[in-house]
């Protein structure tokens, strides 16, 4: 119940009693004996006119009136209401699957500059990541973290809001020089990453419950696979993983880098050469990896169609800001109930000093 602005009553019907307050002032002024003096004439009083105690003979029962008046406040529980706004934040949980096998050192043109496609790849997921002023508007609520992988896949770092500190790590993802660690394990990678992504995801979900409200809520699960290869080492196919990943609610983005076939440039006295080093992307079996888990799969043949399956996956998954707005209520009761406390010790004080009736 709503009397003035920002106050409300949460037990309204208490007010009720005061309907028996002007009953009991009736009844006593009705039936109450009437004062009598034992003196045969009034006329003294009169001439001496009317005493403190007798012009305010009415104080005690004011103070009482009023006190039981402040009671019923009280009882009513009026509360203050403060509104509060609270930003939850809907973000995309993404999980960047980068391939760092021998193969991705095969040097592409990026910008007109000559680097390996793990150094593109890394250039453009930065601007995915932290935008770029013209088409890619960063990912700035969004949880990011990264996989990286060759023969083994390993957690590059966590899922983060520090946008900042992921790409420090990122910068310390390079093509493996070692032959023992040369590979492309794409099923372990996605399979690693999923499980990333779902442990997250509980791990918001039992915060939410421990503190009784959340800041960030996962909107949705995307997994970004970078790759020029295909799968030849690693414990699980990439269509089982696929599946797993499918299975807890994650999307697969699958890109292909470079053309069918990989290929390395050779510097000799005669000029440059391209020379196979690998049978190139295995497009059927990412095409399969992102239609399993409702992704999609694109083929980035140079650093344009590279920049454009990022600002296609931009545009496809976006966050989101939701304001609550709700009312903080204080409870004020308890200074109206201090205030009639404060009356009745007064009125009895008053009723047994200054104003006291001796029979």
């Amino acid at each position: 119940m709503h009397l003035f602005p920002g106050i409300r009553f949460a037990t309204p019907w208490a007010f009720m009693v005061l309907l028996v307050i002007p009953a009991l002032l009736l009844y006593r002024y009705r039936f109450a004996r009437p004062g009598t003096m034992r003196f045969s004439s009034t006329s003294a009083a009169a001439r001496a006119g009317g005493s403190f105690r007798t012009r305010f003979a009415w104080l005690p029962a004011l103070l009482r009136v009023a006190a039981i008046v402040l009671l019923v406040v009280a009882l009513a529980r009026p509360q203050k209401g403060h509104e509060k706004v609270r930003d939850v934040t809907k973000g995309i949980a993404i999980e960047m699957v980068l391939d760092r096998s021998g193969s991705m050192g095969t040097e592409m043109d990026f910008l007109g500059v000559r680097m390996d496609r793990l150094g593109a790849v890394k250039k453009v997921f930065e601007e995915f990541l932290m935008g770029n002023d013209k088409t890619l508007k960063g990912r700035p609520n969004d949880l990011v973290g990264m996989v990286a992988f060759a023969r083994y896949a390993d957690t590059m770092a966590p899922l983060t809001l520090e946008h900042g500190a992921l790409l420090r790590f990122l910068e310390s993802v390079q093509v493996v020089k070692r032959q023992n660690e040369d590979g492309t394990s794409i099923g372990d990678a996605i399979a690693l990453a999923a499980a990333r992504l779902r442990t997250a995801e509980e791990e918001l979900s039992k915060r939410a419950s421990e503190e009784g409200e959340k800041e960030y809520e996962i909107k949705s699960k995307v997994m970004i696979l970078l790759t020029d290869g295909q799968n030849n080492f690693g414990k699980r196919a990439p269509q089982e993983a696929a599946e797993l990943a499918r299975d807890w609610g994650i999307k697969i983005y699958a890109i292909g880098v470079g053309g069918r076939e990989a290929v390395a440039t050779m510097r000799t006295l005669f000029g440059d050469f391209k020379v196979p080093v690998g049978e190139g992307v295995d497009q059927k079996t990412l095409r399969t990896v992102a239609e399993i888990t409702g992704g999609r799969f694109w083929l980035a043949e140079n650093d344009e169609g590279l920049r454009d399956i990022y600002r296609q996956i931009d545009e496809l998954e976006r966050s989101e800001i939701e304001s609550l707005r709700f009312v903080d209520y204080r409870e004020l009761f308890v200074w109206f109930a201090l205030a009639a406390l404060a009356l009745l010790l007064a009125e009895a004080a008053l009723a047994n000093t200054v104003f006291r009736r001796i029979p």
